[in-house]
């Protein structure tokens, strides 16, 4: 049977992915892995996280990555030098650090490339997907404020949910404990009620039940947390 997982910022933390995705999901080439933004900043090793995507797509693993706001800003810092302060102080100097570099230029163009035609929504069967959530207050076009989609937080209440058409939002940007995130997950009787997935895995010790990737296998609803190991 094919799974429909999705996983959500990551962070640099690339010891925990592949152990969520190798031990813990044990992904097949016949799953199907939508990835939702923020792979890179704050944790040891971004590098290492791409490259881990990247080696999926090359072995023929089916993989859909979502632009998170942390990709943006990486974007924004490459094509515009003199706004890279805002990115550095997110997290960048990490992502500096795990390619070995202490410039963005230095950045391998193969990196920027790959991160530049990321999606910034993905629309399947009963689900849209979307790194931060999406902005209402436009009615119909709710899938036009592409700003709102990697960086909006707090919408739930402005949520029309005859617009969704029966799918429910999966989406990830705003860390919360495992605690909260498995209470979401035990009112997703609530018809299109939208699922945060972002286990605040790079902040570990930060906040209390943080510290967790998680995975939501799409297809049955079952969901996987997997301890942070790179902190």
């Amino acid at each position: 049977m094919t799974r429909k997982i999705a996983i959500s910022d990551i962070h640099g933390c690339n010891k925990t992915f592949q152990k969520l995705l190798f031990e813990t999901l044990n992904l097949q080439k016949n799953d199907q892995l939508y990835l939702l933004g923020d792979y890179i900043d704050r944790g040891p090793d971004s590098k290492g996280v791409l490259d881990t995507i990247q080696n999926l797509i090359t072995n023929g693993y089916y993989v859909r990555c979502l632009l998170g706001n942390h990709e943006q800003l990486l974007l924004q810092a490459y094509n515009e030098p003199d706004s890279a302060s805002l990115w550095l102080r997110n997290g960048g100097i990490q992502t500096l650090i795990s390619f070995d570099v202490t410039s963005i230029a230095s950045l391998p163009h193969e990196y920027i490339s790959f991160i530049s035609k990321m999606e910034l929504y993905i629309d399947i069967p009963h689900y849209y997907l979307v790194h931060a959530g999406f902005n209402f207050a436009n009615g119909t076009n709710f899938l036009g404020d592409t700003t709102a989609m990697l960086w909006i937080r707090n919408w739930y209440k402005d949520v029309n949910y005859p617009l969704l058409r029966g799918k429910r939002i999966i989406h990830g940007h705003t860390p919360q404990s495992k605690y909260v995130l498995e209470k979401q997950m035990e009112i997703t009787h609530i018809p299109n009620f939208p699922v945060n997935i972002d286990a605040g895995c790079v902040y570990k010790g930060k906040f209390d039940d943080a510290g967790y990737l998680c995975a939501l296998n799409l297809s049955d609803g079952s969901v996987y947390f997997e301890p942070n190991i790179d902190m």
